[in-house]
């Protein structure tokens, strides 16, 4: 058996598919498409339930609305299980409507019935289930109330059949039965009539004369065309059912309506963000990082004391990386592969790795925001401000997106209609610091900001906020765009997160993380490793007899040292030039690359930490912060620029992207090094 789960977005659909799934799931993409596709089981049964994407109707106006129409079409599912947003009823009976003309059963999942109720209207599940004509289950996705009831429906088959009402007017009626005659050898469905009265492009070819004189008419009659009308007589019908199935009773004020008046308010919004994210940067970076950076990093390569929030602790500990050196070399094994072991596998993986808690904790922080209903209504305050540049507040969802991947951002920007406004933020989004670029900030802030890392990790949010207006205000010349999209979306009350979900948010980005670290980072690295290790005559780089500035990589890194010497306040550093460099493959191998390149720099173990090496000691505050902006804003990672490729549509536009990117990055660099170097 085969179920589909539709509804609207913000509906509470993703929580409801995880409560029916649990950990019973396999997540893909739609085919063609870069739509996430998520299928499961439900619990206690052998019963397939696939999560179609969030959609507001079935005419395919958006790639999501085809993918579902595609879905319920061809694949045709044994059941519809539509959840309904009660505090948006309307809207979601539209969808309602539609899903009931299919030749399908459909239980309705009503959900956040209890919000509606705060909200003054009170709603009567058996009387819509009585006009509707369908099964109705009232629940609560995020409390995890009524979905046993719903399971063991589904289970049961203790379902309404689909009675296809007649909810248009007369001429209407007539018009599709004369519509079904018509093509009474195709077996049209109620959706297929509806579709062809509605001169569906997809339906086209049994659009015929006759067929279309007859829908002409109606069209006379009714002073609109064949799309409106039926969209006007849905409303009509969505009207009746509403004030049949619902009641209003004395409103009170929500406690979204008294949260709205402080963090939405003109003045105050922009400070309480601001303040909110560096909560969030002080706890990830300042708290979870002062506590675990100097742990982590002493468990992979060793320590002798431990710095927890600028104090020293005595802890003699040899490392995992040093130790299986010893191991090896104890064992008769070759130097070079101690090394590769040490400073190749450990050193490198574990310098990503290192940054895995402060990582959850900033995932925690972004999934509170985006899951109590804080992110989607602050997205309406910017619109406002973002329209002056050329975009609208759809332009903000990508960038929140993009907090956690900027694949995923770009990914996002495509739901945007105006073309210069999408191809405006699939260019600007990758300037938000994603979660691979934080290993770079938190290092670089904690190392040359002490107990004031948290604040200029701030800073660089703040910073790239900045530079997006100003990109954005340079690139609307570029792209000449023209009056931004209205934007037009459901603000969700406020919630009480979840635990579970929340926790599944986390669990799925810091595992994909961790994979991350184990595949390209660990390649890379080990790539790193032997470019250093190893001279053009393939002789071992002993850091005695061969040093690492006569290895291949330290003869790479000087034929791009140039690019890098003004940022790096006037260092010429082939070490920090290679390292920036490999950010192109993925953001945290710059830190990994540093580790590697550090380890091998420093045979006799001067120093455990990046900063102490002889190949970085250079850095100071200002060429720290100038080397973190070039990569905060340079070309992004190679899945980014990939996707950057595939969204622009045009090898015009993606050529200005990465021009526009590298540009903006070399010369922010560029300037905060050189006024280091003046006031150093």
């Amino acid at each position: 058996m085969k179920v589909a789960l539709v509804g609207n977005q913000n509906s509470g659909k993703t929580t409801l598919f995880n409560s029916l799934t649990g950990m019973n799931q396999v997540v893909g993409n739609w085919p063609g498409v870069t739509i996430e596709r998520k299928e499961g089981t439900i619990v206690g049964t052998d019963i397939t339930i696939v999560d179609l994407p969030g959609i507001y109707s079935l005419s395919p106006y958006t790639s999501e609305e085809e993918v579902s129409r595609k879905f319920v079409l061809e694949e045709k599912p044994d059941l519809i299980v539509n959840i309904i947003d009660s505090t948006s009823l309307e809207r979601s009976l539209y969808l309602t409507t539609q899903l009931l003309e299919l030749n399908c059963k459909v239980i309705i999942a009503l959900n956040m019935t209890d919000i509606l109720e705060k909200k003054g209207v009170k709603i009567f599940p058996d009387k819509l289930s009585k006009e509707l004509k369908t099964s109705i289950v009232q629940i609560s996705a995020l409390k995890n109330v009524g979905i046993e009831k719903l399971i063991e429906k589904i289970k049961t088959g203790d379902i309404l059949e689909n009675v296809h009402q007649e909810i248009y007017s007369k001429n209407v009626e007539q018009a599709l039965k004369f519509i079904g005659d018509y093509h009474e050898d195709h077996h049209l469905s109620r959706f297929e009539l509806v579709k062809v009265f509605e001169r569906d492009i997809r339906f086209k070819v049994l659009d015929d004369d006759n067929v279309n004189r007859y829908i002409s008419e109606v069209e006379s009659i009714q002073q609109m065309d064949s799309e409106q009308i039926i969209a006007n007589e849905r409303y009509n019908y969505i009207s009746d059912v509403r004030a049949v199935a619902t009641e209003v009773v004395k409103p009170e004020v929500t406690t979204t309506d008294k949260i709205d008046k402080v963090v939405l308010n003109k003045w105050a919004a922009i400070p309480i963000f601001i303040a909110i994210m560096g909560l969030v940067y002080f706890l990830s970076v300042g708290v979870i990082g002062g506590l675990t950076s100097g742990l982590i990093d002493g468990f992979f390569n060793g320590m002798e004391s431990i710095s927890l929030f600028g104090n020293d602790v005595s802890m003699n500990f040899i490392g995992l990386g040093p130790w299986l050196a010893e191991v090896i070399l104890n064992a008769g094994g070759s130097p070079w592969a101690a090394s590769l072991i040490q400073n190749g596998m450990i050193a490198g993986v574990g310098a990503v790795l290192n940054f895995v808690p402060q990582l959850i904790m900033l995932f925690f922080g972004l999934s509170l925001l985006e899951t109590t209903g804080y992110m989607s209504r602050i997205s309406f305050f910017f619109d406002r401000i973002f329209k002056k540049l050329g975009l609208s507040g759809k332009s903000l969802i990508p960038f929140i997106v993009g907090a956690g991947c900027s694949v995923s951002g770009i990914m996002t920007a495509r739901t945007i209609e105006s073309e210069q406004e999408r191809k405006m933020t699939i260019i600007l989004t990758p300037f938000v610091p994603c979660s691979a670029k934080l290993p770079i900030i938190a290092l670089f802030s904690a190392a040359f900001f002490g107990s004031w890392g948290w604040l200029a990790s701030l800073s660089f949010y703040l910073f790239a906020m900045i530079m997006i207006i100003l990109g954005a205000l340079f690139l609307k010349k570029i792209f000449n765009s023209p009056l931004p999209t209205t934007f037009i979306s459901e603000l969700p009350d406020y919630h009480k997160p979840s635990a579970r979900y929340v926790g599944r948010i986390v669990a799925d980005r810091t595992n994909e993380f961790i994979k991350k670290a184990g595949s390209i980072i660990l390649i890379s690295s080990l790539v790193i490793w032997f470019l250093a290790s190893f001279t053009y005559k393939m002789e071992y780089v002993d850091g005695v007899n061969i040093l690492i500035k006569n290895s291949l990589l330290a003869n790479f890194g000087n034929g791009v040292a140039w690019f890098f010497y003004p940022m790096l306040g006037g260092n010429w550093s082939w070490e920090a030039s290679v390292s920036a460099i490999q950010g192109l493959i993925a953001k945290e191998q710059v830190i990994s690359s540093m580790n590697v390149i550090a380890g091998l720099s420093d045979t006799a173990g001067v120093s455990t930490t990046i900063f102490g090496t002889s190949a970085f000691s250079f850095f100071n505050p200002w060429s720290a912060y100038a080397f973190v902006t070039f990569n905060l804003f340079s070309i992004p990672c190679v899945s980014a620029v990939s996707a950057m490729r595939t969204e622009l549509h045009s090898g015009k536009d993606f050529a200005i992207a990465l021009v526009f990117q590298v540009g903006i990055a070399w010369i922010l660099s560029t300037l905060i090094g050189l006024i280091g170097l003046a006031v150093m």
